[in-house]
């Protein structure tokens, strides 16, 4: 499995340079005058070089917040570079908002927040038509959706009809409302938190909404030395509150573009459709995994080469996310729910048993140039 933190700014990065970016000074243990002296002679920085300075400043920004969970937030970068949604979900008090919150702050763009409640309605989400007496016509009135991030607190406390809401602007980046089509600006991301099902007032989310979401995640508890570091950062102040942005939306659109670049093999694209099938055969499973999930798979996969500094996708990258993205959408038997089984497990098991092609495993993974020839192929 590749690393959960990103690599760190190649040598040739712009932002090192005073001045270079604007948003640099606010990231954690970025020095200009050192910066300054260590690249007087760079090189013309590359597409996958700003990426990984980028991805370096948001992390480093948000790991201010949630605390000793760099894993989490690695899976937050990688949905945010793969154009997906964020489903976080976890026990009360473990950080959900905080990371959606300093996700979105960390990127100078716009951002909204809703608090899902259970008398929500689907036109706070999306916006409402009112007529305007003056002009005797109706003008919409956007809702909350129009933004670059949104914040989408305890979902699954709306009912199901609320929750249906999103359904078209996650997959589609626009809204309908009265017959007429608005489109959102990219990049558009949806970050929702959710608690288990089990807690009281929440209601299950719909299966067509899980599956639009490119990951889930579960923040956890944290060890017991990063509960004493958050007790000694957080209890004098909100680091929230002192979070800067670190990058902005067209710096997004760019990264986006460079991780549509990555370079996909036709075998890597054969193991990705082979490890979504997979799931559609387990006796466990009562539904597996879509089609659409194939596609975050291997969009996600590619996120997870660029932040590794490669711009070709190797299988330990489908291993690095194959979890988050898959495990969300698998709707388990009830003799699987009675035996206690996990879809998260499932996905385990089927990686480590369905085979890498058998171009790939005789030999070993092939060298970066030859991953380069077979994704142009």
């Amino acid at each position: 499995m590749t690393s959960s933190t990103p690599p760190p700014a190649l040598p040739g990065n712009p932002y090192a340079a005073p001045g270079g970016d604007p948003y640099a000074q606010h990231a954690g243990g970025v020095n200009g005058d050192q910066s300054s002296q260590q690249h007087t002679n760079y090189r013309q920085v590359s597409p996958l070089d700003e990426l990984g300075a980028a991805a370096q400043r948001i992390a480093a920004n948000v790991e201010r917040v949630l605390v000793g969970k760099p894993e989490v937030v690695r899976i937050a970068l990688v949905t945010l570079l793969a154009e997906g949604h964020l489903l976080v979900e976890d026990v009360p008090g473990v950080g959900k908002t905080s990371l959606a919150k300093a996700l979105a702050r960390s990127i100078d763009c716009t951002v909204s927040r809703i608090q899902f409640t259970p008398d929500l309605l689907p036109s706070d989400v999306t916006g409402v038509s009112i007529f305007n007496r003056q002009n005797n016509e109706f003008e919409f009135r956007p809702g909350p959706v129009f933004a670059n991030i949104v914040v989408g607190d305890e979902i699954n406390r709306a009912s199901p009809k609320t929750q249906s809401a999103l359904l078209e602007c996650m997959e589609e980046e626009q809204v309908t409302v009265d017959g007429h089509t608005y489109h959102l600006e990219a990049p558009f991301m949806v970050i929702a938190t959710q608690n288990p099902i089990e807690m009281e007032g929440t209601y299950a989310l719909p299966e067509a909404q899980r599956d639009r979401f490119t990951a889930r995640v579960s923040i956890g508890y944290p060890d017991p030395a990063a509960e004493l570091a958050m007790v000694d950062e957080h209890s004098g102040h909100n680091p929230l509150a002192e979070l800067q942005p670190v990058s902005h939306a067209e710096q997004v659109k760019h990264l986006v573009e460079t991780v549509r670049a990555v370079k996909l093999s036709p075998d890597i694209r054969r193991y990705a459709v082979e490890l979504v099938s997979a799931t559609r055969r387990l006796p466990e499973i009562r539904i597996g995994a879509s089609p659409r999930s194939t596609l975050h798979l291997v969009r996600a996969a590619r996120a997870q080469a660029a932040l590794s500094g490669r711009d070709f996708v190797v299988p330990d990258d489908v291993h690095a996310v194959a979890v988050p993205v898959l495990a969300h959408r698998l709707v388990l038997t009830p003799e699987a729910q009675a035996g206690r089984r996990s879809p998260a497990e499932l996905i385990r098991a089927l990686v480590q048993r369905v085979p890498v092609p058998q171009a790939l495993s005789q030999s070993g993974p092939p060298a970066g140039a030859e991953w380069a020839a077979r994704g142009n192929r």
